[in-house]
């Protein structure tokens, strides 16, 4: 699908900047680049975005293409300075859930269903419909620059893995620009919540509201760890760190802090 003549009002009417391109390699690369050179050109919820990404990137330096018009790649600039640093691992997690809080507002009227899978990837009917990935900014610290990649009109047979899905392959039609002013709304208004609770997310509620989307809370899973180990066990909550905690033997606790997860069941 080509860049909608009529543009992207109810996005323009959340933030301040949204600018389109027909296409580039990275749109996450692109707008980094861009507030390192003029970072007052681009305040908090600022957007970049296309339908035609040639390189996009991922968590562990992961890289995928995806076919022109079949995924909406956006790159979003926040900015974090009245978040101590202690508190910012949540915002990878807040993203995941603003996602999945725009994804479900889709799904209203059908038996489709949509969840967090910790950390921050949106699930659609069980199959991987958007990943995300944030980046602080070289010499920004409190610029962050969160990345997601949508599968919106992705055939089934593009699926680059038999885990992932897009609202095509299921059936749907997505709303483009509604899905990310829905997502921009849902994801200022948690990290606003967490400025005002000083970093403390249970008192902000954030860490409430990503438990109860995030479908891997209560599932058994299997997690690739970092240093190549798996570890397996049912995910049994998400601490105060933001920490994916996982129960072996319905005994030994392990807090997960970055892995790949799988669910089981």
């Amino acid at each position: 699908m080509p860049i909608p003549e009529h543009g992207y009002p109810l996005t323009a009417a959340v933030s301040p900047r949204v600018q389109v391109v027909e296409t580039t390699e990275s749109t996450n690369a692109d707008v980094v680049r861009h507030v390192v050179e003029a970072s007052g050109e681009w305040p908090h919820l600022s957007v970049l975005l296309t339908t035609d990404q040639r390189a996009g990137r991922g968590r562990l330096d992961r890289t995928w293409v995806t076919p022109p018009g079949t995924a909406l790649a956006v790159s979003t600039v926040v900015r974090v300075s009245g978040i101590p640093y202690a508190s910012r691992g949540w915002i990878p997690l807040i993203a995941g859930a603003a996602m999945t809080r725009a994804v479900r507002a889709q799904l209203m009227g059908t038996t489709h269903t949509a969840a967090l899978k910790w950390p921050n990837d949106v699930i659609l009917d069980g199959g991987k419909v958007c990943g995300i990935l944030a980046e602080v900014v070289p010499g920004h610290p409190d610029a962050v620059v969160i990345g997601t990649g949508v599968n919106t009109r992705m055939p089934r047979t593009d699926l680059p893995v038999e885990t992932a899905t897009s609202f095509e392959a299921v059936g749907l039609e997505c709303d483009d620009d509604r899905l990310l002013a829905d997502y921009l709304r849902a994801l200022d208004e948690q990290l606003s919540a967490l400025v005002g609770a000083r970093g403390n997310a249970a008192a902000a509620g954030v860490h409430a509201e990503i438990e109860a989307l995030c479908g891997t809370v209560g599932s058994d899973v299997a997690v690739a760890l970092p240093d190549g180990e798996t570890l397996r066990g049912r995910a049994s909550r998400i601490d105060e760190e933001g920490r994916l905690i996982v129960v072996q033997h319905d005994e030994f606790e392990s807090a997960v802090s970055a892995g790949d997860v799988i669910h089981v069941r």
